[in-house]
């Protein structure tokens, strides 16, 4: 008569003859967030993150890359739910059937970074264009992002509309997030395109000053977008939606709306969406 293994034992067993078993509900309490750099550096994601996986009892595993990078992981299936910033990207993405359920719902704007010098004389423009000219005209350095993030994607426009390029040797592509680049840009005393929360966050620490505001093509709109179920069966759907449900309250817009007064000495981000 042959003998009944445990239970323990016998799943052992199972997983090595090959047999495989489905994912336990502890693993689909995890959201995958793929997020901007400038939501993490500035700290507001580590509140926001903090308040709902309290509430909600969800973990939140949040990567900050760029928007080019973020959408990347949402056409591989690798993340549940996007927080991007980068218009033309994201309505492809969705029209291509890789995200649902875009939504946009905050923003702050871009600001042209330089040192207090500026050789350039951008502080004599209005238009970002205007501005992004004169740099390339003085054959002064320039830092960019260079990783296809939305603030990459929105300087290169400005290159465009200015219809002029900066020569190569005026011209560096840092490849990191945005904290990282306008602080190397402030190492060199080079200019930058950075958003304007980043900014804030760091002033106190850097010494390159905003040069060039206010231009509506500098404005910086956020956006949710839930990755499609249909085509990636794995990712945590559910999830994705109570955090997507989460962000667009009123909880959330309070929060954002009053995030950085105290510390940075001004608002970094402003709620759009209407709360119902």
């Amino acid at each position: 008569m042959s003998k009944r293994l445990p239970l323990g034992l016998l799943a052992v067993s199972l997983i090595l003859a090959g047999f495989n078993f489905p994912v336990q509900a502890q693993e689909t309490k995890t959201v995958i967030l793929a997020t901007t750099t400038s939501v993490r550096d500035t700290g507001l994601l580590d509140v926001l993150v903090g308040r709902f996986q309290k509430k909600a009892g969800y973990i939140v595993k949040s990567i900050a890359v760029g928007t080019g990078q973020a959408l990347q992981m949402g056409k591989q299936g690798e993340a549940d739910i996007l927080w991007v910033h980068s218009p033309d990207d994201e309505i492809q993405f969705v029209n291509e059937g890789y995200g649902t359920d875009r939504t946009t719902f905050a923003h702050n704007d871009f600001v042209i970074l330089g040192p207090k010098s500026d050789p350039a004389n951008v502080q004599e423009t209005k238009k970002a264009a205007d501005a992004f000219r004169k740099i390339a005209e003085a054959g002064v350095l320039f830092i960019s992002r260079g990783d296809q993030s939305g603030t990459h994607k929105k300087e290169l426009k400005l290159w465009k509309s200015a219809g002029v390029q900066p020569k190569k040797e005026n011209y560096v592509e840092a490849g990191q997030g945005m904290a990282a680049t306008v602080t190397m840009a402030n190492e060199k005393q080079a200019y930058i395109l950075a958003d304007r929360s980043t900014y804030l966050s760091l002033k106190k620490n850097i010494e390159l000053v905003i040069l060039n505001e206010g231009d509506d093509a500098l404005l910086n709109k956020y956006s949710l977008i839930l990755v499609n179920p249909a085509k990636f069966t794995k990712i945590n759907a559910k999830g994705a939606r109570v955090f997507f449900d989460f962000i667009l309250s009123k909880e959330t817009k309070d929060i954002m709306e009053n995030f950085g007064k105290d510390k940075f000495g001004g608002q970094l981000f402003f709620y759009d969406y209407q709360v119902k």
